[in-house]
């Protein structure tokens, strides 16, 4: 059975690696619906992506990813590269009839959300060993405590301290990662 996956982009926006990870769920027979929390903008650095998330706010980002869910089906896999993991998470923790969850460079405690994981939600937790952001951050520590805290959870680690390392439009790109990113992601969705 085909999924159907609302995928958030990170906070460069929907650029073409975004894209190009969309049609590749699509190519598998997936339905993907991307939308643009960025209303067409993109930036070429981590650092003029957040200076713009600063000015509209990380909450405003959240919202305009939890709302892209309203016309959707309940039975979605919502998926979240980096700034996208707040509403993907939120939406797979608090939206009732959620199949799966995907998290790209990121994870939140579970304590962020009014509500507990849900029992038999699956998810998968995608980033690099290194990568500071998910490292210092304490976002691997918040994927360690979710995989232990449920059946059906998998914490992905790849050799590298790159962030962005999916998106195939950034110099963060690692494509042989990506491929078993990829790989990985199409056995979850089938």
């Amino acid at each position: 059975m085909m999924a159907e996956v609302l995928l958030l982009h990170h906070v460069l926006g929907r650029t073409k690696g975004i894209e190009a990870i969309a049609d590749q769920l699509r190519d598998a027979g997936h339905t993907v619906h991307v939308p643009d929390l960025f209303e067409g903008r993109i930036f070429s650095s981590l650092e003029e992506g957040l200076g713009f998330v600063k000015e509209i706010g990380f909450k405003e980002v959240t919202a305009r990813g939890v709302r892209a869910a309203g016309d959707l089906p309940r039975d979605v896999v919502y998926a979240g590269f980096s700034l996208g993991v707040p509403a993907a998470q939120q939406l797979s923790q608090t939206r009732e009839g959620a199949r799966g969850a995907l998290f790209f460079h990121a994870c939140l405690s579970t304590s962020e959300f009014e509500s507990q994981w849900p029992d038999d939600l699956p998810v998968q937790i995608h980033a690099m060993s290194e990568d500071p952001f998910f490292v210092e951050d304490g976002d691997i520590n918040a994927a360690r405590e979710l995989v232990a805290s449920t059946n059906h959870a998998e914490l992905f680690l790849y050799e590298g301290k790159e962030h962005l390392f999916t998106d195939s439009s950034m110099p963060s790109y690692d494509a042989d990662a990506t491929k078993l990113v990829i790989k990985r992601v199409l056995e979850f969705l089938a």
